[in-house]
């Protein structure tokens, strides 16, 4: 997608500050983080959304879980707890029309998603 922010930042067009990359996966910290650790992990395959995720993407949605995992010790998170956000579609909150997934952690969260 040529017009897509996240594909820019996969193909080093715009900077971004990655934690972690792989031949499948992108992990950046958000530019506007609601938490002392907020990370979008993103699938270097442009898929717009999560209701356009095809049988064949099943593999990479597995490995991004495997990834946040990973940014989750690193960021020394692990233990006390995080939240993972995946938005959907304008009314669900997603601004950038590329699957990503929010590692949120750092500090207490509420128990509410919005909190």
């Amino acid at each position: 997608m040529n017009d897509c922010l996240f594909c820019k930042i996969i193909k080093g067009e715009i900077p971004s500050n990655i934690v972690y990359e792989d031949e499948e996966v992108l992990a950046f910290r958000d530019i506007n983080p609601v938490a002392p650790v907020h990370v979008l992990v993103i699938p270097k395959k442009h898929i717009s959304s999560l209701v356009d995720l095809k049988q064949e993407d099943e593999a990479v949605v597995g490995r991004i879980y495997s990834v946040i995992n990973k940014i989750a010790k690193q960021e020394g998170i692990d233990e006390k707890g995080f939240r993972v956000v995946v938005n959907c579609g304008e009314d669900g909150g997603q601004e950038v029309k590329h699957l990503h997934f929010h590692l949120i952690g750092g500090k207490k969260l509420g128990t509410k998603i919005g909190d």
